[in-house]
């Protein structure tokens, strides 16, 4: 993505106590806390531990002196500049203590929820065009024909939701994991966020891959590191759930002992893909987890509920991907997949296809083709499945015909017998077993 895009998106750093748009109580505390957990006591210090630039840091901490509740320690450091050092009162003490009993949140100071939507629009997923060369470059790896990615490009361009189906072991996983390395560009998220004064943990290490801050770089004019540091510069993220994603994975998770909040996957994912693997396989039936997603697909926003019951409304700017192996007839009614913006078939390959595949998987495992073996397995083996072909198969074979050769000790190989004792592995025979 070019610098232009890139300079869209940044969210720019507050100037003044005014451009926060928090609670001054809030910030104070939060300062306050931050002061007796971190035992700082420089603003330098308190500016980078809270995220804030050193002149709002410095409109708080005189905020806080004013009200008794710091106090100059009347030492300069000169190893900081001759700093001046700040210390909590006994009453700043007491006042921190019982900030840490309400809430343990301390340190990055959270975006209220009405700026960070400001944010999640200047980096939408729904603004990136993907170009046929990108998703043809994320998809280097994978032989595919040239009508799926006709398919998949305006799918994934329009970054709202997609459903691919079709049998298992033909790369429906290796085709979302394209999509995502396709993405290519950063977004900026937030660490936490603010709602009726509770605060709400979004950046996770876990999901999230920060990039790393250039300070110096030429093409950005110096400007790299002049954005809003409470939000961390991230590519845009992933999040893959499978057969374990329940309902309650999508709610915010509430920590009774901190009493903070942590955002759900789908808001982590904002402004990248959250892709729903194997779909049909969790516990929740295929449509009560459609059917939780109706809203945000159709109208771009998510309802989260605090511990009060509280509702209310977070942006939802990601793009869902849905893969599963049965047909979406069986496993959804008529109104939720009107909702699914785009259905694509992802099918075996046709022999052709799959002769591409298997050269190619051969040539990377070093195991020499033979023609032979590849008559063998074309006219004896697989019109005993139909001629039914998978993308699995190839790497599935070779690996087993390895597999042999290294516990034979024989050079890498293939012959008709290995390849029959490989196919005995990919398939179980069907009988009946006495108990």
């Amino acid at each position: 993505m070019n610098m232009q895009t890139a300079n869209v998106m940044v969210p720019p750093p507050p100037r003044t106590l005014d451009d926060m748009k928090l609670s001054t109580v809030m910030m104070r505390d939060i300062i306050l806390k931050t002061m007796f957990r971190k035992n700082v006591d420089m603003v330098s210090e308190l500016s980078k531990a809270v995220c804030l630039p050193i002149p709002v840091t410095q409109e708080l901490v005189d905020m806080a002196r004013e009200q008794r509740l710091l106090e100059a320690t009347g030492t300069l450091n000169a190893n900081n500049g001759n700093e001046m050092g700040y210390q909590l009162t006994e009453q700043g003490k007491a006042r921190a203590l019982d900030a840490l009993a309400q809430s343990e949140y301390f340190g990055a100071m959270p975006v209220p929820l009405d700026v960070y939507r400001e944010q999640v629009k200047r980096q939408s997923v729904r603004n990136m065009q993907i170009t046929r060369d990108q998703l043809t470059g994320a998809m280097g790896h994978l032989v595919l024909p040239d009508t799926l990615l006709d398919q998949l490009g305006p799918a994934v361009s329009a970054g709202r939701s997609i459903l691919m189906y079709g049998p298992p072991g033909n790369g429906k996983s290796s085709i979302s994991n394209g999509i995502r390395d396709a993405l290519g560009d950063n977004v900026f998220v937030p660490r936490a966020i603010e709602y009726a004064g509770q605060v709400i943990t979004v950046y996770d290490p876990i999901v999230h891959a920060a990039v790393p801050i250039e300070e110096d770089d030429p093409n950005s004019l110096r400007r790299a590191t002049k954005f809003d540091m409470r939000y961390v510069k991230c590519e845009r993220p992933t999040v893959i759930t499978g057969g374990e994603l329940s309902l309650d994975m999508l709610d915010l998770v509430y920590n009774p002992t901190a009493r903070t909040y942590q955002a759900p996957l789908q808001l982590k994912s904002t402004g990248g893909i959250f892709i729903v693997d194997d779909l049909g396989r969790q516990a929740e039936p295929p449509q009560s987890l459609v059917n939780r997603w109706i809203v945000p697909l159709e109208e771009s926003k998510d309802i989260l509920a605090l511990q009060s019951g509280e509702k209310f409304e977070v942006p939802f700017d990601t793009l869902v991907i849905f893969s599963t192996n049965f047909h979406p007839n069986e496993i959804f009614d008529q109104a939720a997949l009107r909702r699914i913006f785009f259905k694509i078939k992802i099918d075996g390959p046709n022999q052709e296809n799959f002769l591409k595949i298997f050269a190619m998987v051969a040539k990377k495992r070093k195991m020499p083709l033979d023609e032979a073996t590849l008559v063998h397995l074309l006219k004896v083996k697989y019109p005993e499945i139909d001629n039914i072909y998978a993308n699995y198969q190839p790497i599935f074979l070779i690996d087993q015909m390895i597999s042999i050769c290294d516990f034979e000790g024989i050079p890498y190989q293939m012959s008709p017998d290995l390849i029959d004792r490989a196919w005995a592995n990919m398939f179980v025979k069907d009988e009946h077993i006495v108990k």
